[in-house]
């Protein structure tokens, strides 16, 4: 199989290396010369301070160790001394010309990036020079020339190689036809990088390649990134600034979270910024609000009103259907068009638009109602509905995981594995009537500003310092909201306009409310047996002269109006929680609650509106829900307010 020294073999072979003397610096307290991670100081191009030996953070530049000013030994802090060593290096002047011939198509053939087309082209701009490939430290792959055993290579001669090697690892004597395929066989390279390592892999390892002589298979297309930076300033792990793998896990946040948000904050075009509230704001509004949403009201009225079988189904052919197969076709070939492109941001966005077709689907589907009025209509509705949701698991694969789609399979009762996962060209209904579906379960839960804050601070700077001094402020949410069904509903003595007088089951207790929605619901029969959501802890107050011991919530934007909806499999007397925030008086573990009594104009002060997918939210952030399952608004568009 190819190895550093097989592939040096070969560009020996074909003298395309060259011996040269070079400075090089040396520690004198450690004894040895100093790899070029190992050195740092002042950039001699930009001024960057903190410039590497081998490369300038600040502006990108390749560097010699010994054109830094100021050199500095990480290691021991003293300044080291220029010493002359003797090094092999790759002939890059004598392959400029087969270079630039391919560079010319590949770039337009394979699209790369701007970013990635720049530094090539400002490379050969400058004219190229020979390119040390060794060096004097005692770990690496060793250098095979007799004479020059005590060498190794540069990492950037032979890590590239490693990527050959590592395929005949894993594929054997077959690794071949990846990187030396016949012509017949349709093999492209795609690569993805910081912009820092774009002439390691568009001009070294191909000038390498090239030099070899042998029909290696190049570079299709690259698609390089600019920096990712944290809130004001850089990641920094040794300044503990900022938040990385091994501390991301003991966040609590999912790693498909953590996915999406770097995919959808991805820095394509620009340097892009690691923010916390940003991320809560993706998982609450998009994630949550929308996504989650979706899948778990689609599953969980199958689960209650279908007994978890999917209904039959009469097709894509209803005008609402028609609609929706058409819309979904679209943005499914703009989502492949973006993936073939490699334009992953545009990609993510598409697929989040599936998830938003399919809350609007099923509002407009209404099986809730339909399902007494026409059942055949709810039953397509919510089969088509779980359809979707098999669709936005395999779309959201990519981006977000097979942890996360394998859920979503098992929420379907459907076995996920590289047979079943694919991406459909097309909307299709895979799922047969019949079939039985799995439990629903939440995909994701609410991130509080409260946890924004106590992130932000804990990975400010030095992670020890920030465990140890950062509190996270505990979050309150100091309503009483319960499940109320509707048992009856009465006329008002004084008020036959305006006001109902309804008895609400509270589950362990039978309340008086009386509610100014009659102009909206002018029928008894259209209240009761209704779930809603009840203000448990206001103070009682007489309307018109009728005792109400709470207060039934709804939304209200311009001239539309609807009523909150608990969740259907919800019990009377449910508590409705903000997100997972606690109330003032709950005692630790949540074994007991002590509510505060609030006025109307304490309760009035609260931040309720109507958001994505129609779920109830607290401060824009923390869903309505019971045990997890949302609580939705009818009649009313998303910036409604709840009062």
């Amino acid at each position: 199989p190819p190895t550093p020294q097989s592939m040096f073999w070969d560009v020996h072979g074909n003298g395309f290396t060259m011996q040269k003397q070079m400075e090089q610096l040396y520690s004198e307290p450690l004894g040895k010369f100093l790899a070029d991670r190992y050195v740092q100081g002042t950039c001699p191009l930009c001024g960057y301070e903190d410039a590497r030996g081998d490369q300038c953070d600040a502006c990108g530049k390749l560097l010699n160790p010994t054109e830094l000013v100021n050199p500095r030994c990480v290691a021991s802090g003293a300044t080291p001394v220029i010493r002359t060593t003797e090094h092999l290096y790759i002939d890059l002047p004598r392959l400029t010309a087969p270079l630039e011939e391919w560079i010319a198509k590949a770039s337009v053939d394979g699209f790369w990036t701007n970013n990635s087309i720049t530094t090539t082209q400002s490379w050969l701009k400058m004219g190229l020079l020979p390119r040390c490939i060794t060096r004097d430290l005692k770990w690496g792959v060793q250098v095979p020339l007799k004479g020059w055993e005590h060498k190794v290579f540069y990492v950037w001669f032979d890590a590239p190689i490693g990527y050959i090697s590592i395929t005949a690892a894993y594929a054997g004597e077959d690794w071949k036809q990846w990187w030396q395929p016949e012509p017949e066989m349709d093999v492209k390279l795609v690569q993805f990088m910081g912009k820092d390592n774009i002439p390691f892999h568009t001009v070294i390892f191909p000038a390498t390649l090239i030099a070899s002589g042998k029909p290696w298979l190049r570079l299709h297309h690259i698609s390089t990134t600019e920096y990712l930076n944290y809130e004001e300033g850089k990641f920094s792990k040794s300044r503990g600034t900022g938040v990385f793998g091994d501390a991301a896990k003991d966040t609590g946040i999912p790693v498909s979270v953590f996915r999406f948000y770097l995919l959808a904050n991805r820095p394509e075009a620009a340097d892009s910024i690691f923010k916390w509230d940003d991320l809560a704001a993706k998982n609450n509004n998009e994630l949550l609000a929308n996504l989650g949403n979706f899948i778990n009201r689609a599953t969980t009225f199958c689960k209650t009103k279908y007994d978890g079988v999917v209904p039959e189904c009469l097709g894509l052919s209803g005008p609402l259907e028609a609609k929706l197969e058409e819309d979904l076709n679209e943005i499914l070939r703009q989502y492949h068009a973006c993936l073939e492109a490699v334009s992953i941001k545009a990609g993510l966005i598409h697929a989040m638009s599936l998830s938003r077709l399919g809350n609007v689907y099923l509002q407009e589907g209404a099986p809730w109602k339909t399902i007494k009025s026409d059942p055949s209509a709810a039953a397509t509705c919510v089969a088509v509905a779980l359809n979707l949701v098999r669709l936005l698991a395999v779309v959201f694969e990519p981006y977000m995981g097979s942890d996360f789609s394998g859920k979503i399979f098992k929420m379907l009762g459907l076995v996920h594995s590289s047979a079943t996962n694919g991406i459909p060209d097309s909307f299709q209904l895979t799922i047969p009537s019949g079939h039985k579906i799995g439990e629903p379960e939440l995909l994701f839960k609410t991130i509080s500003d409260e946890e924004v804050v106590a992130l932000r601070a804990r990975f400010a700077g030095t992670q020890d310092e920030a465990k140890a001094n950062v509190t996270a402020v505990e979050a309150v949410f100091p309503a009483d909201l319960r499940v109320g069904q509707i048992l009856e509903v009465s006329e008002h003595p004084e008020s036959t306009d305006r006001l109902w007088v309804l008895t609400v089951d509270l589950g362990a207790e039978k309340r008086q409310v009386v509610a100014g929605v009659r102009e909206f619901y002018p029928t008894p029969a259209e209240l009761i047996g209704r779930k809603v959501v009840i203000v448990c802890n206001l103070k009682p107050v007489k309307l018109k002269n009728v005792d109400s011991q709470g207060m039934m919530l709804a939304a209200s934007k311009k001239e539309d109006f609807g009523l909150l909806q608990a969740p259907e499999q919800a019990h009377p007397g449910a508590r409705v929680f903000a997100g997972e925030l606690c109330n003032a008086g709950e005692e630790s573990g949540g074994v007991g609650f002590t509510y505060p009594t609030l006025e109307l104009k304490e309760f009035q002060k609260l931040s309720l509106t109507i958001g994505a997918g129609l779920v109830g939210m607290f401060k824009k952030t923390n869903p309505l829900n019971v045990d997890g399952a949302p609580v939705t608004a009818e009649g009313v568009s998303e910036g409604a307010k709840i009062k």
